[in-house]
């Protein structure tokens, strides 16, 4: 059964079509800059050939003709008509309370995903013009979105997902933690409970490390906290988001700069984190690292705060569970970055994490770098949110 997966951005789309339940991607690609000057599509076919084109698109109904050309050309496309595909799985950011669990696009679940507008204004709008956008173009295909906050929100205790404020408002507005992240949370703790043997009465942390970052307590399979909140403003420091500060500090810079509040939580997103550390230099990790190889302290503040702030969450959670028995690091930089994991784990034997000395160098996936007497197992597994829209969609919509 052929399921297209769309993760659609505010001006980008990314795509994958995957043959279930064996899980094969057959086709993949991304079109970007939508509705902006300069629009390409990179398409990669069964065989890893990428095509890459120049071609400017209005919505993302253009970048859904665009992909359909794509997976039907005759001489490279997969399929001969997009009626081959059974159904389509769509990355929704925010679900608010009533979604914990993914769901059948219908009408009203539009309607409740348009309502949580507020708490995911950059990223609930254009996963809706992704949904409307196949509607468009593939008629009745059925429809599945897949909402990154659901994994937290179904299992998160009232004591770590409610905030200390006047309770008629957080009623009234649905104020409380959220999490994001939440499915690559869900897939690598999934793949650990795998990898260890397959008992579920696990006690995980999960460190979601990228250009957005995100650490969750998984306990007996179940997510029971996480870090980022109510938006994904909160928690680790990131590329351009501050992470978690004194809220005060929102209130003093509007007084003293002259600004609403709405243009700092704005410059909060956009202008801070480690980019806003190192005075505007980056908010690429990689560009850091190398800064730091070469002497930048405020570049090697940024590597240090990060590793810093997730050496604590990891503390504080294996605290609040009892206990810890394995860390898994995903992402771009949980997987790829040796330095931050290192740093990370440095000073860790109290808790049990010890690193071996040649595995924690190494640059393979979905492995074990503890050391062999280390009490807590250290996992570096690729990540696959694709995958788990995937089965998601195949799930609901009932192919067999």
């Amino acid at each position: 059964m052929l399921i297209l997966v769309i993760n659609a951005g505010s001006s980008s789309l990314k795509y994958q079509l995957f043959d279930m339940p064996e899980g094969k991607v057959i086709a993949k690609g991304l079109c970007e800059r939508i509705g902006i000057e300069g629009g390409r599509n990179v398409h990669t076919d069964r065989n890893g050939n990428k095509l890459e084109t120049k071609v400017h698109m209005n919505s993302h109904t253009d970048a859904i003709r665009i992909l359909t050309e794509r997976l039907t050309d005759p001489e490279t496309g997969v399929i001969s008509s997009m009626k081959e595909i059974n159904a389509v799985g769509h990355r929704v950011l925010h679900g608010g309370i009533r979604f914990t669990a993914s769901t059948i696009v219908t009408p009203e679940v539009k309607e409740a995903i348009s309502a949580c507008i507020p708490l995911g204004p950059l990223h609930n709008p254009a996963n809706l013009m992704g949904i409307d956008a196949c509607e468009e173009v593939m008629g009745d295909v059925p429809q599945v979105a897949v909402f990154d906050t659901a994994f937290g929100t179904a299992t998160m205790p009232a004591k770590a997902y409610t905030y200390a404020v006047p309770k008629e408002l957080s009623d009234k507005y649905d104020i409380r933690r959220y999490g994001f992240h939440g499915t690559s949370h869900r897939f690598v703790s999934g793949r650990a409970i795998e990898m260890l043997g397959g008992k579920k009465d696990l006690r995980i942390v999960t460190c979601h490390l990228g250009n957005g970052s995100s650490c969750s307590a998984i306990k007996d399979g179940c997510c029971v906290d996480t870090s980022m909140g109510l938006t994904p403003l909160e928690g680790l420091p990131m590329g351009t988001r501050s992470g978690s500060i004194d809220p005060a500090i929102i209130g003093f810079i509007a007084e003293h700069e002259n600004m609403t509040a709405s243009e700092v939580v704005t410059m909060l997103n956009k202008k801070s984190g480690v980019l806003g550390v190192t005075g505007g230099f980056s908010s690429d990790f990689r560009d850091l690292m190398a800064a730091r190889e070469a002497g930048n302290e405020l570049a090697s503040l940024a590597v240090e705060m990060l590793a810093y702030s997730v050496k604590k969450y990891i503390g504080a959670y294996a605290a609040a569970m009892g206990g810890l028995d394995a860390v898994v690091f995903t992402g771009g930089i949980g997987e790829n970055n040796e330095v931050i994991r290192n740093l990370i784990a440095e000073d860790m034997e109290f808790i049990g994490i010890k690193l071996d000395p040649e595995k924690k160098l190494a640059h393979e996936k979905n492995c074990d770098i503890a050391a062999e007497d280390s009490k807590v197992r250290v996992l570096v597994i690729e990540t696959n949110e694709e995958l788990v829209i995937a089965r998601d969609t195949l799930e609901l919509v009932g192919l067999n």
